[in-house]
């Protein structure tokens, strides 16, 4: 399973890095596949494993904001893994 998430803090005026920080930080630390660019933070792993990680990045976030958006799209692919690197690989070779 590949998600891909997004989540805003609101109620904390213009400057959200630090509030987003500590959602990144969570999802690093959780030791799944992860990429993070400047919309969405990407991770890897099994249903429960990472709908656990999500879970925690939102909490971390809550307890520094009053209201928390998440945006939230999955591939639920039974049976694949290194699905992030493959999907950009098989992109690439297209590409070329």
């Amino acid at each position: 399973m590949i998600v891909a998430f997004s989540i805003t803090p609101l109620g904390v005026g213009e400057g959200v890095a630090e509030p987003v920080a500590r959602a990144v930080k969570v999802v690093r630390d959780s030791g799944l596949p992860n990429r993070t660019d400047a919309m969405f933070t990407t991770i890897e792993g099994d249903w429960d494993e990472v709908m656990a990680v999500v879970k925690r990045a939102v909490d971390a976030v809550a307890e520094v904001a009053p209201r928390v958006s998440l945006v939230l799209k999955a591939d639920l692919r039974e049976g694949v893994t290194d699905g992030m690197t493959a999907k950009v690989e098989s992109l690439e070779r297209h590409l070329s």
